[in-house]
């Protein structure tokens, strides 16, 4: 969550950088109305209070003079009244404040560039080469055709479309890849984590998918409790409400788990295959640092995904989001999107993201400073998405004849 003080005390700049990403100007006009309400409720309590203040010092000096104070005692109370009257004001408008402000996103880093989506996104950088195929390379659909690792029809029939039924050495590679995922963040450092697959409401408040995205988030009925979008939610929590000590950090955490999502805003998009699922498993990396570490973690983040690619032998790009395709809670995100021989295009395969305090502030993540209680920063970063790793190998380890090889890294794991 934005800093309220930081709302009330420097609104235009915080609008400036809001509208980087393309945040509603009605939602802004909303937060800029209560502020000044708030501000001018606090000019008219402040001379109330300082009255209060210096008449109560009149008590002694009335006594010591014998000077009746029945007058100053009725003044004080008719003030006290006014005081009480105005506190309420201040409180109920600090509530609507901090009740806007919680559907309002993290403000970008100066480094994020201006853009309105995905096509204004800039390229950093391209990682390997991608192979030169003698015949025409399939998509991961029509490979499985010769394969049968992937049943679509059934994971329908099980639920409902958007679900997807793995089998023979396509579930041993799904459980190959988990296990070297979770093997390879551990070697760089990141300790490994098992968490709830279902969490509260003040978890998810915590990371900043409620109240906002609420929609997009599968609910347990009749209970207030929800299945996790991504395991950084409740890795993230584990430290909700705490203050940490600054010699432990940074926290490097690594964790596998399932994710699921309504995927309300995709109608139409990735109909075919696996590349957009209800139900999908990834390996995550999440850090809690101090804001002097931040940027640092960031990058050993963004090159443990990276290398990891790599050492799969998957050709790969990195992204840096312009303001209009950030997420809510990110001030910066750098995407991997690996290739796709088969669609002939890069797609999203990891999303790096740094917070700053955004997370901590609504999680209450914090940590000692010298005596004195600082706001973390925490990072989130996919590491990666597994289905969609399987997919790049079956795309790219694709053979003419249909059969698919397997990764030298993975083979002890298969």
């Amino acid at each position: 969550m934005l800093d309220i003080k930081l709302i009330q005390n420097d609104f235009e700049t915080i609008c400036a950088k809001l509208r980087k990403k393309k945040v509603d100007e009605i939602l802004l006009e909303e937060l800029r109305v209560i502020s000044l309400e708030l501000k001018s409720a606090k000019l008219l309590l402040e001379p109330l209070q300082a009255e209060q203040n210096a008449k109560s010092k009149l008590f002694p000096i009335y006594a010591k003079e014998g000077k009746d104070t029945k007058a100053l005692q009725a003044e004080l109370s008719d003030n006290k009244i006014k005081i009480a009257e105005a506190l309420e004001t201040v409180r109920n408008l600090e509530e609507k404040l901090e009740e806007r402000a919680t559907v309002i996103p993290n403000t970008p880093d100066d480094s994020v560039p201006l853009g309105e989506d995905e096509n204004d996104n800039v390229e950093i950088k391209k990682v390997l080469t991608p192979k030169t195929f003698s015949f025409t390379p399939k998509e991961h659909w029509d490979l499985d055709k010769e394969q049968n690792w992937i049943d679509f029809e059934r994971g329908v029939k099980l639920a409902k479309s958007r679900f997807s039924v793995l089998k023979n050495q396509g579930a041993k590679l799904e459980r190959a890849l988990i296990n070297y995922m979770l093997d390879f963040n551990t070697a760089r450092g990141f300790h490994e984590v098992a968490v709830p697959y279902i969490v509260n409401r003040e978890t998810l408040m915590g990371t900043g998918q409620l109240p906002k995205f609420e929609d997009d988030l599968f609910k347990i009925d009749g209970e207030d409790l929800f299945l996790i979008p991504t395991a950084e939610v409740p890795v993230t929590n584990l430290f909700r409400d705490e203050i940490l000590k600054i010699e432990e950090l940074p926290l490097k955490m690594t964790a596998y788990s399932a994710c699921f999502r309504k995927e309300a805003g995709s109608a139409g998009k990735d109909t075919r295959g696996m590349i957009r699922q209800h139900q999908f498993d990834k390996v995550e990396l999440v850090c809690i640092t101090t804001p002097e570490q931040s940027e640092a973690i960031f990058e050993e983040m963004l090159n443990c995904a990276s290398d990891l690619l790599t050492s799969l032998g998957l050709p790969h790009r990195h992204l840096l989001l312009c303001g209009g395709d950030l997420g809510f809670s990110a001030a910066k995100t750098v995407d991997l999107e690996v290739w796709l021989p088969g669609q002939n295009r890069y797609r999203e395969i990891s999303s790096v993201s740094n917070t700053f305090d955004f997370q901590a502030r609504r999680a209450k993540i914090r940590f000692k400073d010298e005596n004195k209680n600082r706001l973390a920063h925490t990072l989130n970063g996919s590491s990666l998405a597994v289905g969609r790793t399987l997919i790049a190998i079956m795309e790219n380890y694709q053979n003419e004849d249909g059969s698919i090889s397997i990764p030298e890294v993975l083979k002890k794991y298969m």
